[in-house]
């Protein structure tokens, strides 16, 4: 009985070295990765001229074509991988942990550098919070100037806002399909990738509508103009 105890205390110790193995090599590969994005990001800077409260002369090019093909590759590349390693986790891994660790990751790699690169790049938004002298919290929401001279990519402006919008409606429809097949040790992990990905969807959405535009009041002027449309065109009528 004492040795068969032991061996499986070897067995789960060799078994949680080799999880902490893992994820320390996962660590090190994100770290590499946000290394190489702000050296990335320092780069992209030197060669264009600042994004914000500055001109740019630089010439306008081909609104069709992708001008930061690395920053648009990772723009995707994150939180689809993180929904495939969702979807095939039961296949491609027996470990929970392992595809826990890595799904979570993923969202983090994907919220940083869409929230930080890309959306800069592809379309001349960004949005940060900063706190005062006093103490309090803002929320800036900020758009590149309409003087600005540097066209946005159409091509990259689809590719930013369909990637924005799509994933966040999968991890809704995973919240409820975690909750229906009663899988709830994925509960914690689909209501992260929910968050992290609606949350820089609504802060572009403010960037886009602008900084200091209220969203609900936005939507009841929008209806009240087509309701005063409207009857403006029956009182013209025959």
């Amino acid at each position: 009985m004492k040795t068969t105890g032991s061996g499986q205390s070897r067995y789960k110790t060799a078994l949680f070295l080799r999880r902490a193995g893992v994820l320390q090599a996962e660590l090190r590969a994100l770290s590499v990765y946000i290394h190489v994005t702000r050296k990335f990001i320092r780069d992209d800077s030197q060669g264009d001229v600042p994004l914000f409260d500055e001109d740019e002369n630089a010439a306008s090019k081909n609104r069709s074509k992708i001008q930061h093909p690395l920053a648009t590759f990772f723009h995707l590349f994150f939180r689809v991988s993180a929904v495939l390693v969702y979807l095939l986790c039961e296949i491609i891994s027996s470990s929970f942990i392992a595809c826990m660790v890595t799904i979570i990751l993923l969202l983090s790699c994907d919220f940083w550098t869409v929230k930080n690169v890309t959306g800069r790049l592809l379309v001349g938004l960004r949005w940060w919070n900063q706190v005062d002298e006093n103490g309090r919290s803002h929320w800036v929401f900020e758009s590149r100037k309409e003087s600005s001279r540097k066209v946005v990519s159409s091509s990259e402006s689809r590719i930013f806002w369909l990637g924005l919008i799509v994933c966040p409606i999968l991890w809704v429809l995973f919240v409820f399909s975690t909750l229906f097949s009663f899988k709830i040790k994925w509960l914690a992990v689909v209501i992260m990738g929910l968050v992290l990905q609606w949350a820089n969807l609504y802060g572009y959405v403010r960037c886009k509508v602008g900084a200091g535009t209220n969203l609900r009041n936005m939507a009841t002027n929008y209806l009240g103009f087509q309701l005063f449309k409207q009857a403006m065109n029956k009182s013209q009528g025959p």
